[in-house]
């Protein structure tokens, strides 16, 4: 497929996308970023920023904590640099080092000696599966606690234990990464994924490397849009950021929040607020012309960041696209959703979908067919022959001005691709041009 292509931009990209050397590359971000202990605040968060900015390219902005944020205020800066579990003769039973996954995230300083009785109400498994280690966290409540496997949970028989947790919750900010990609409009399309997750690969470092090389990508191409990546601690941190830029929000026209990307599940897509937005069709297209399992669901308030974008006040067209959706793999938040549990060539798959998805909002313009009367001749043109596999004949009756390019794919059932190659060949023998501004119909939704 089409790395990007827009007819009607200057300095047009087609290049074949090598999806088994893209997997790879995607992968070893993956592999990068595993061992960092990311939370929605930190030096863990920064690290990976940093990391996302070697490839992508963005700005790390602080927000102090305290800050008020419409219903909510940015909470204390969260750093660990140890923590264990040990016997009373010194030895490490659990061990912090062994997997960040061990330590309830956000868990307040504790050194002391504590009764076993007293140390089980802090320790969390997840009992149905005993070699897995639960994900757990508690930011706006002051606790602490481990998470354990089933099997360490059952060797904890002593009467007594020291328990240490080598941590600092301070007066500090809550960071995030952001780029703004100029297009040849102040329009844009926002890309947001969340980085604030430990040692969990599909959830979410899957969507963090995706989001990286697609900005990566972008900044190689004259676009329409303009496109802005948000690489965010999740809630607070989109929350934060629509508190602090709402002016911006109004320049958004599409956008979609990235998460589960790496996984063998098919593609789920859940629809923005609006429900008929742009981006739904567009990746509802996409999705419905790749010959593979998928689904579609009406927009939720649960799960991931476009509950936020999609809150009532704002009601931006942001869709949430993922593999299997959170909380619907058993690895999910636990220990197992490791290197294993992510592929190359599924995260590559994703990748590939996400740019088709760009491509139809960057294509998608009116036309108008210079014959109005009849159908034109395309054997005289030497067109007849590709007219059925190019959707030429429904490209030149529904280029009136009124049906855009994504209509016309919806109403023949021809690829939207297939119909962007059509048009590119009317216009070279003089049957189509672009619609004016006055004479297009523009699909803008009720904010």
């Amino acid at each position: 497929m089409n790395a990007l292509s827009h007819p009607s931009a200057s300095g047009t990209l087609s290049e074949q996308l090598d999806l088994k050397s893209l997997g790879h590359e995607l992968y070893a971000i993956v592999q990068d970023l595993y061992p960092l202990c990311r939370s929605i605040t930190g030096e863990g968060l920064r690290d990976t920023l940093r990391a996302v900015d070697r490839v992508a390219g963005v700005e790390i902005h602080e927000v102090p904590s305290g800050t008020r944020a419409f219903d909510w205020t940015v909470p204390k800066e969260w750093n660990i640099k140890a923590a264990y579990i040990a016997d009373v003769q010194g030895r490490k039973i659990i061990d912090f080092k062994n997997s960040n996954l061990h330590v309830v995230g956000y868990s307040t300083p504790i050194r002391k000696r504590v009764a076993r009785a007293e140390l089980l109400q802090h320790v969390y498994t997840h009992p149905g599966n005993p070699d897995w280690i639960p994900y757990r966290n508690s930011y706006y409540k002051e606790t602490w606690g481990f998470c354990v496997t089933q099997k360490q949970l059952a060797a904890l028989t002593d009467a007594e234990y020291d328990v240490c947790i080598d941590s600092t919750l301070a007066d500090g900010s809550l960071s995030y990464g952001e780029t703004l990609l100029p297009g040849a409009t102040q329009r844009e399309v926002l890309i947001s994924t969340h980085a604030c997750h430990p040692s969990l690969c599909n959830d979410n470092l899957s969507g963090i490397a995706v989001a990286a090389l697609l900005a990566r990508q972008l900044r190689t191409v004259r676009t329409r849009y303009s496109y802005r990546f948000l690489f965010i601690p999740c809630t607070i941190g989109p929350i934060a950021w629509l508190s602090a830029n709402q002016p911006a929000t109004s320049r958004i026209d599409h956008g979609l929040v990235l998460a589960c990307l790496g996984d063998a599940g098919g593609m789920t897509y859940l629809r923005s607020r609006r429900a008929t937005a742009e981006i739904d069709r567009a990746v509802q297209h996409v999705l419905g012309h790749s010959g593979q399992a998928h689904e579609i669901r009406p927009f939720s308030p649960y799960g991931y960041d476009q509950r936020q974008y999609c809150s009532p006040g704002f009601n931006l067209a942001m869709g949430c696209l993922m593999r299997t959706p959170n909380g619907e793999y058993p690895e999910y938040h636990t220990s197992a959703d490791n290197l294993d549990k992510v592929r190359p060539e599924f995260l590559a798959d994703s990748f590939a979908k996400i740019l088709a998805t760009l491509c139809i909002l960057e294509d998608n313009r009116h036309y108008v067919s210079a014959v109005q009367h009849g159908e034109p001749h395309l054997g005289r043109r030497g067109l007849y022959d590709k007219a059925q596999e190019f959707g030429l004949f429904w490209l030149l009756n529904y280029s009136d001005g009124q049906h855009s390019l994504l209509d016309i794919a919806e109403i023949s059932g021809v690829a939207f691709n297939k119909l962007a190659a059509g048009v590119r060949m009317l216009q070279a023998v003089d049957l189509l041009d672009e619609a004016t501004p006055s004479l297009a119909h523009v699909n803008t939704s009720e904010r």
